[in-house]
């Protein structure tokens, strides 16, 4: 961050105002980095959480405040931009699973950050990397051996690096090949195989996500399972006249499906050509998960 200068504006002893005076000093954009030096150790956890999310906060004060006691101060440097590299690969080993968390979608994580999710034991800290669009390729071949098939799948499905598509083919796990299915930036070749693959559930998310060339589809109209041939009818990628085709399956639910389907009805996540699975977590929280 380089050095660190007081910039003027509101300072001097804080120590006898109250929480609320202390807390709005350290929220006022016109407090000096040498009052915000003196907050970050603050008795408050919300006046230090308060110094901890400030962008303009300086070395000196958000170098103490990743080794605070309070789990949420860390979170709040974990999550602040201007959170130097160091900081940032203190904060990636942290004992709490969400300030670990926190660091991986911070913008300011170099390679040196990613390496060190990629060698975590926290398998979802490795998941989150596996999704980042900036995961270099050497990174990513690492993630392709992942033991954890949950990471795989995820690298699965956000991958951009075509070598990293093509080891993920040939993984013997069928979510691993959900995930590829899933990915927009599949070639033709692999959508094909993938419409070939053994495993119903890879061909019932492939015709959901992406489009597929009507030879594929075509072969797909008389699939031998029930669920493949749904997720066709329901899916918003699915062309009129193999719908209308679908309109006389044997089974008479696919068929009432593809005869009533309109168009935007799907709730099905689709991912187009450059796009990402919506997550269903709340903000800043991977995965789901709850607290």
């Amino acid at each position: 961050m380089g050095e660190q200068r007081d910039t003027g504006g509101h300072h001097g002893d804080t120590t006898g105002a109250g929480v609320d005076a202390r807390l709005a000093l350290a929220q006022d954009p016109s407090t000096s980095h040498l009052t915000l030096i003196d907050l970050a150790s603050d008795p408050s956890p919300m006046v230090r959480k308060a110094v901890a999310t400030r962008t303009d906060a300086p070395a000196q004060a958000l170098r103490p405040l990743t080794r605070d006691h309070d789990r949420q101060v860390r979170e709040a440097v974990a999550r602040n931009r201007s959170t130097s590299v160091g900081n940032l690969l203190r904060l990636v080993k942290d004992a709490d699973r969400w300030v670990r968390w926190a660091v991986a979608g911070n913008p300011a994580c170099d390679g040196s950050v990613r390496r060190a999710m990629a060698e975590a034991a926290d398998k979802e800290l490795r998941g989150l990397l596996a999704e980042r669009p900036d995961l270099e390729p050497e990174l990513a071949a690492r993630l392709v051996d992942d033991a954890s098939p949950e990471v795989r799948e995820r690298l699965a499905t956000h991958a951009h690096d075509p070598d990293t598509i093509t080891a993920l083919m040939a993984d013997r796990t069928a979510r691993v090949r959900k995930g590829l299915a899933r990915n927009p930036r599949t070639t033709a070749a692999q959508r094909s195989a993938l419409a070939q693959d053994p495993v119903a559930d890879v061909r019932a998310a492939l015709v959901l996500a992406v489009e597929l060339d009507e030879t594929d589809l075509r072969r797909l109209l008389g699939d031998r399972s029930v669920q493949v041939r749904m997720a066709m009818a329901r899916s918003e990628m699915v062309p009129a006249d193999i719908r209308r085709a679908l309109g006389r399956d044997p089974d008479e639910m696919v068929a009432g499906v593809a005869r009533d389907f309109r168009p935007g009805s799907s709730t099905a996540p689709v991912v187009r050509a450059t796009g990402r699975r919506a997550s269903a977590a709340g903000p800043g929280r991977p995965g789901g998960a709850r607290r």
